[in-house]
């Protein structure tokens, strides 16, 4: 007869049955509870009633009862990885090339107004600083009202679940 990961704590109880479970026994039970109930083999409403059985067994035959049709040792669940067309650009989040942005145009900023530049007769600084300042902070404000629109467009969608909203088809009011 061939066993698999979960029968552990049924072989030992099969074995050790009326000998007293220890508390360290009843945590591993309980880490075999939660695991199955993150990858979804247990409802909340089993797995509470599995942890109060498991708190409440004395030995180990209780113990494996509360655990007894799932594997003793979880599977490690990966995340799933969104899917996407293989020739698909990644996006950027928003909030990157937000502190990004800003952070470029204070080094601008900062190229502009710290250094002493020198400057014409009448105490400007030269153009091609200027001309810098003032397409940096241009620029700064295109990119943030992009990354802003993302934002918002990424509530949208959250908030709706996907899903497009709906709209009537035309001459459905009519």
């Amino acid at each position: 007869m061939v066993t698999g990961p979960g029968d552990e704590l049924a072989a030992s109880a099969a074995g050790l049955g009326r000998l007293r479970a220890s508390h360290a026994d009843r945590e591993q039970a309980i880490g075999t509870l939660k695991a199955a109930f993150v990858q979804g083999r247990l409802a909340k409403d089993e797995f509470d009633l599995r942890v109060s059985q498991a708190f409440a067994s004395r030995t180990y035959a209780e113990l494996a009862a509360a655990t007894a049709d799932l594997p003793a040792k979880p599977t490690t669940a990966q995340p799933p990885k969104p899917a996407r067309a293989g020739d698909e650009q990644p996006v950027l989040r928003p909030g990157p090339v937000i502190m990004a942005g800003t952070a470029l145009c204070a080094g601008v900023w900062a190229l502009a107004f710290f250094p002493p530049w020198p400057v014409n007769s009448e105490g400007d600084p030269p153009n091609a600083v200027i001309f810098l300042f003032l397409s940096v902070n241009l620029l700064y404000l295109l990119v943030m009202a992009i990354a802003v629109g993302h934002m918002i467009a990424g509530w949208r969608e959250k908030r709706s679940g996907g899903q497009s909203p709906r709209r009537p088809a035309p001459g459905a009011g009519d």
